[in-house]
């Protein structure tokens, strides 16, 4: 069996997991303390978000030294010792690798600000447009828009020159087409290698390659353009080739990608990964495509991407990775659940519907115990650097600030950011001083302690998840097949392989829901045992965001 097919990965985002210093930032030294929690849970893999040294403007995504480990998460000795004890416990680290853009205060951009050619080739330098003059900077020189609100370039004196930048001002991006680029950020990859990481997930890796022309884009803002770019491919492999990384477990984050580039990615011939992340399904509450427009949930959307690139990935030999949250998601209990009357129902029920489904699923941290977004009230609560940047831009647009902040409550990356609620202590455990960025205020309701204090713990339906994924080859090797594809409410599926059957009924709804085709209870009358759900017994239907798995052998 390939290794990562019957794998789940818990995604931790170091500053928010838990501080062992007691200075209000998590750190290494306090993931060391948790292990045993996630031994307990049954992970395989621990992805860390970066913790290498930086000015923080991206909360860490803006790298200043590769190689380095910024002192507020700990040491490199911290480190190792993290290794060795995860790996006495089962569970394998893997790294953070950002390779599309550095921090503009990485020595490589440094040096490129003071006259070293050799430097500025590591970065996408390019001249204005409608220049009156040699020392008139002109206009940008493409209409593209970055990640997180305004144009994509930056004029810098000290280059001369405009200088790309796909996501904060403070990120340039790198240069692919410069070999010297590409192996630099190979040795990267073996530096940690050698010390013991054994696998890796590369930031918004189909942005790596940029188009062969620089030109406006007529239609957007220029995603479609630099995403999947020309050569990502053959970059890919020669990463792989270069930093040894075949057989390895390796996830590539994807923005804006289709599913014909991502077959290519991660079919096992193709040598370029194991597994991508794509977030069509994140978008399903995007009114018209505005991440900053609030609407419902569109579930027969969600239902539709799920099923094309489920059965589009599986016909192609592609594999995909499950998620519904990470850093720079809202908590999905809160988003296509009911945090409220349902928060336990409905953590549950979204975890089945995508670890059963074919993929290797992630966990983010308070997942697994029904997290919500905190509901933050001022924008002085807030750290996210795109949050911020649209606040001011929906207060631009005519918003109220009340609007702005239901909106940030909403959406903001920030929701997933606050600090893991270990207890009902101060903080919520995670530290003993203020926290970086204020605790969700339901912590003494909704935290570790008191989850594994319950019987029937959110916890504890993770961890038969997990166990039913290395207990049943269906999960990892079955084909699906979505059913139910007509019904707005339930979202189901079929798992088969060899002579078995999986079958997974979801309720997206508050409401009771039926099925089109007979009844729920029918199953057991052809033969299936009702293998895990949220409720006792079955019925007619499905109860308000309930979830059942019936199996069948034969």
């Amino acid at each position: 069996m390939t290794d990562f097919r019957n794998k789940v990965v818990y995604q931790i985002y170091p500053k928010s997991f838990k501080d062992s210093d007691g200075d209000g930032v998590g750190d290494l030294r306090g993931i060391i303390e948790k292990l045993d929690y996630l031994a307990e849970l049954g992970v395989d893999y621990l992805w860390i978000t970066p913790f290498f040294l930086s000015p923080q403007k991206d909360n860490g995504y803006d790298v200043a030294d590769y190689t380095a480990i910024d002192p507020r998460f700990g040491s490199m000795e911290d480190f190792e010792e993290l290794v060795n004890a995860a790996g006495k416990r089962g569970l394998k680290i893997m790294l953070d690798m950002v390779l599309c853009h550095t921090s503009d205060q990485h020595l490589w951009f440094q040096k490129a600000l003071g006259g070293d050619e050799t430097y500025r080739r590591y970065y996408i330098l390019r001249d204005g447009r409608n220049k009156k003059g040699p020392e008139d900077p002109g206009e940008p020189p493409t209409n593209w828009q970055c990640a997180f609100g305004g144009s994509a370039w930056q004029w810098e004196p000290r280059l001369g020159k405009w200088y790309l930048h796909l996501h904060d001002v403070s990120q340039p991006d790198l240069d692919w087409t410069n070999p010297r680029v590409r192996e630099e950020l190979a040795g990267v990859v073996r530096f940690w290698k050698e010390r013991g990481v054994a696998g890796f997930r590369f930031d918004v890796i189909n942005l790596i390659s940029k188009p062969e022309r620089f030109e406006d884009d007529t239609e957007g803002l220029g995603r479609r353009l630099f995403a999947d770019g020309p050569h990502v491919h053959e970059y890919l492999r020669e990463l792989v080739a270069s930093a040894g990384l075949e057989g390895m477990v390796t996830v590539g984050e994807m923005a804006s990608t289709d599913l014909e580039n991502c077959l290519l990615y991660t079919r096992p011939d193709a040598h370029e990964l194991s597994m991508v992340f794509n977030f069509h399904h994140l978008k399903v509450d995007y009114r018209d495509g505005d991440k900053w427009a609030l609407m419902e949930p569109d579930i027969m959307e969600l239902k539709r991407l799920f099923a094309a690139w489920q059965t589009g990935m599986a016909e192609g030999g592609g594999w995909n990775a499950l998620f519904w949250c990470n850093h720079d998601q809202p908590r999905i209990v809160s988003r296509f659940g009911d945090e409220k009357t349902y928060r336990k129902e409905s953590a549950k029920m979204l975890a089945a519907c995508i670890h059963l489904m074919r993929g290797t699923p992630y966990i983010y941290q308070g997942e697994e115990i029904g997290m919500t977004n905190p509901g933050y009230t001022s924008i002085d609560q807030y750290r996210d650097v795109e949050s911020l940047n649209h606040y001011q831009i929906l207060l631009d647009k005519g918003k109220t600030e009340g609007e702005a902040l239901e909106i940030l409550s909403v959406r903001s990356r920030d929701n997933g950011r606050t600090p893991m609620q270990w207890s009902e202590e101060p903080h919520g455990g995670f530290s003993e001083a203020e926290p970086w960025i204020p605790v969700a205020a339901n912590f003494a309701e909704v935290n570790v302690a008191s989850d594994l204090g319950e019987k029937d713990s959110i916890f504890s339906f993770y961890r038969e998840l997990i166990r039913i994924r290395k207990e049943m080859p269906i999960v990892a090797e079955g084909g699906i097949w979505f059913l139910e594809e007509e019904n707005p409410d339930v979202l189901a599926y079929e798992r088969r392989w060899n002579n078995e059957s999986l079958i997974v009924l979801c309720n997206f709804r508050r409401q009771y829901a039926r099925l089109i085709k007979g009844c729920v209870s029918d199953y057991e009358k052809d033969g299936y045992r009702k293998r895990i759900g949220n409720y006792q017994g079955t019925g007619a239907g499905l109860r308000p965001y309930e979830v059942i798995v019936y199996h069948k052998v034969g």
